[in-house]
């Protein structure tokens, strides 16, 4: 019963008419031709952002500076320890990104939401302040060293349990996903609590404040190969379960009603959906602190150019918001070389200037 809410457009798109040649290439299978435009268009960028990030150092974007790199004495450490881990982090850390974000907006049917409702945003800013504020406070009884390997080590696991917290309280609150109204208010209390109570420990400590404020601006800068591995395997792993739950989402999308009589249990579904779309927003933020708008951006842009069932919009949106953080990273680091923006600034510029045209051009309706 389920496979009957799949459309017609995303299993026939590509099947030639009757009596037609067929194409010396073969189109992608059960892809419509927006949506093979857009998985081109994606390759494409990705490449050219992947090229444009490993030649993109304190000269700015520099395709000479790159070949001079290469060839130098200190290749392995400018290109394979520095830009290469970060290139590679921004494309992981946005993949993540935009599949919560398509997670979000699935879940609760509204193209307005982000993988920051449910209060993972505010829960991961309290425990990197909880960590500094607690370096600072034991710097004072033991070595500087070991207060630095400290906050080294602990900010990315703060950060990661914070959220998940975050996410745990609201749903705590809000007793389980039965209903997405109590979910969304339960998730605006969360935040509101956690970021006074940040609040209160960084006036305690005012030396977390400078380390809070690098986390919620965004920085792909402090990425490297092991925390590339776990995030190559935390987005592996979301997608994979995101798309055997993507006939869920399709069917909430015509209603609670109408979802619970094809026999789902919706508020079980609900939850999981949740608990997915939590941990992958978790992960990214760990690694890459507070990246706004990239989860809510990236599934408005691939159901304006290429619309589809869940399946190939939570695929698509992953795609669409690693495209958009490697971008934005470049330009981060490009715009006032040798000095960098916070990445988080540049996709807040972008991202607001797109939903004010697009809000503005089409009112608050769905995109």
């Amino acid at each position: 019963m389920m496979r009957a809410i799949t459309t017609a457009r995303d299993t026939d798109a590509a099947t030639p008419a009757g009596g037609a040649d067929v194409p010396a290439v073969m189109p992608l299978p059960g892809l419509a031709r927006p949506q093979r435009r857009l998985l081109a268009a994606l390759a494409g960028v990705l490449l050219l952002g992947l090229l444009a990030g490993l030649a993109t150092g304190t000269q700015g974007l520099s395709p000479l500076a790159l070949w001079a790199d290469l060839h130098s004495e200190q290749a392995g450490l400018v290109i394979g320890q520095i830009r290469a881990p970060r290139t590679l982090g921004a494309v992981l850390a946005g993949g993540l990104l935009g599949l919560a974000g398509a997670l979000a907006q699935g879940v609760f049917r509204n193209p307005l939401a982000d993988p920051y409702l449910l209060g993972s945003a505010a829960g991961a800013a309290l425990g990197v302040v909880l960590v500094l504020a607690g370096a600072a406070f034991a710097g004072a009884q033991i070595s500087l060293a070991t207060v630095a390997w400290l906050e080294r080590a602990g900010l990315t696991g703060a950060a990661f349990i914070g959220a998940v917290t975050g996410v745990a309280m609201t749903l705590l609150l809000a007793r389980g996903a039965l209903h997405t109204l109590r979910l969304l208010l339960a998730g605006v209390v969360v935040t509101v609590l956690l970021g006074a109570v940040s609040d209160l420990v960084t006036v305690a400590s005012p030396d977390a404040l400078r380390g809070k404020q690098a986390f919620l601006l965004g920085s792909t800068g402090y990425l490297d190969w092991p925390a590339l591995g776990l995030m190559t395997g935390g987005l592996a792993a979301a997608l994979g379960l995101a798309l055997r739950r993507a006939r869920v989402l399709d069917a909430l999308t015509l209603g609670e009603d109408s979802a619970a009589s094809l026999g789902l249990d919706v508020p079980r579904e609900r939850l999981a959906l949740v608990l997915l779309m939590a941990a992958a927003t978790a992960l990214a933020v760990s690694q890459a602190g507070l990246v706004a708008f990239v989860g809510l951006v990236a599934p408005h842009l691939v159901r304006r150019h290429a619309p589809g069932t869940h399946r190939w919009l939570l695929a698509a949106s992953a795609g669409m918001g690693a495209a958009l953080l490697l971008v934005a990273d470049v330009l981060a680091r490009a715009l006032i070389a040798p000095q960098e923006l916070p990445v988080g600034v540049v996709t807040a510029v972008v991202g607001g200037v797109y939903l004010f045209a697009l809000l503005r051009r089409r009112g608050l309706g769905p995109a």
